[in-house]
């Protein structure tokens, strides 16, 4: 059993950097409101902020989507660590709004280099045997890192000094420690090229992969511009039209979606792909609705609960989405694929957002919200009738 315990360390010590870095990017969270406090900013420009952080991540997955397969999973990792603390440190000189500008864009690259490599690298720490488990580690510290970040900082914003300064300080902390503690790891990629191979990826959709991939595609956009709208946008609505003043709270709310997302990502493994994306694509219409709800009654109970089944809904769906966008493509192309379906899913996360955001002004948050969750009630409904009427003439004789 001890030795059990030491063959997994490496693994374990991997998954807590994936967590400092996938923290670092949803930090800013709860902090929004204390931001437009003090540069006056508008709803619209809260949405653009966190939208900026989209683009980086399909910048980097478009022009260096293989950098680790090239020139190993280290050296992509202290390179997205880099990108994080050079993040960290823009919050920490914010003075004006370019800073949070480029604290977005800057995580957004951090993230574009560490999703891929790190899951990969993760799994391949893992002894002999144990995939699966390395699996339930990285989708954990993918998702999980997620929820630490607003839980993290909407607890240092309440109870600790500086609100604006302290989160990104101990972030910035983690991310050197982070980075030690990946120069102790071994490099898992034999054959290593210099950094001149990485070689821009581009979107690959082959034909035989379509009937999988526009559904999957569609539940993967839902999911990633709940999230987005719920990030960016909650925290105003909470302390607008709920009073909810306290950004512990804001902080924690918002956690559950990505904490949700992290167990219905595991539940896949017992239902099964195909049952999962369908299944996904109805608890995701729940929690649409329920957040609906919540805008129009003003009721926190129901935000909680469309945090926590909305982001149920996301785990379902996405995982489902990505087994069987992987399963479908052609061995040669399937990370170009697997590429695609990110750049939809990060495009959920960008261009809803900034409507919302848009559609703020002249018909408030709670307006904009509600035409946001029709358009996404209409998309996810429209895929899971569609994966249902594949799967009943898949059936017929």
């Amino acid at each position: 059993m001890q030795g059990d315990r030491r063959g997994w360390l490496p693994c374990l010590l991997a998954g807590a950097v994936f967590v400092v870095c996938m923290a670092g990017t949803t930090l800013p969270t709860p902090l929004y409101p204390l931001y437009q406090e003090e540069f006056g900013f508008s709803e619209l420009t809260v949405t653009i902020v966190y939208a900026v952080y989209a683009f980086g991540v399909i910048g980097v997955l478009l022009l260096a989507g293989n950098a680790s397969d090239t020139i190993g999973r280290r050296p992509t990792l202290l390179c997205g660590l880099g990108f994080s603390a050079a993040s960290a440190l823009c919050f920490l000189s914010a003075d004006a709004l370019g800073w949070l500008y480029a604290g977005r864009l800057l995580s957004g690259l951090s993230v574009g280099l560490f999703t891929g490599a790190a899951t990969a690298y993760v799994m391949e720490l893992a002894p002999e045997g144990g995939r699966a488990r390395a699996t339930f580690v990285a989708t954990a510290a993918n998702m999980g890192g997620l929820g630490c970040g607003p839980l993290l900082a909407g607890l240092l914003a309440e109870y600790a000094p500086d609100p604006l300064v302290l989160p990104f300080a101990v972030h910035l902390a983690l991310v050197v420690l982070s980075a030690l503690v990946l120069l102790r790891l071994p490099e898992t990629v034999p054959n290593r090229r210099g950094l001149t191979a990485v070689r821009p990826q581009r979107p690959a959709l082959p034909a035989r992969v379509r009937a999988v991939f526009v559904p999957a595609a569609v539940a993967s956009f839902v999911g990633f511009a709940l999230f987005g709208v719920f990030t960016s946008v909650s925290p105003a609505f909470l302390a607008r039209y709920l009073h909810v003043d306290n950004h512990a709270v804001t902080g924690l709310i918002v956690a559950l979606a990505f904490f949700a997302s992290t167990a219905g990502q595991l539940a896949v493994g017992r239902l099964g792909v195909a049952r999962s994306l369908v299944l996904g694509c109805a608890v995701l219409f729940a929690g649409l609705a329920l957040l609906a709800a919540a805008l129009y009654t003003d009721l926190l109970v129901l935000v909680v609960l469309s945090a926590v089944v909305g982001g149920t809904g996301q785990g379902l769906a996405f995982r489902a989405a990505l087994t069987s966008v992987a399963a479908a493509a052609p061995e040669d192309r399937r990370a170009a694929v697997i590429s695609t379906l990110f750049v939809v899913a990060y495009t959920g996360i960008s261009i809803p957002v900034i409507g919302v955001g848009l559609l703020a002004d002249p018909l408030g948050l709670e307006g904009a919200g509600l035409v946001f969750i029709a358009c996404m009630l209409t998309m996810v409904a429209s895929a899971a009738a569609y994966l249902l009427r594949r799967g009943t003439a898949a059936r017929t004789p």
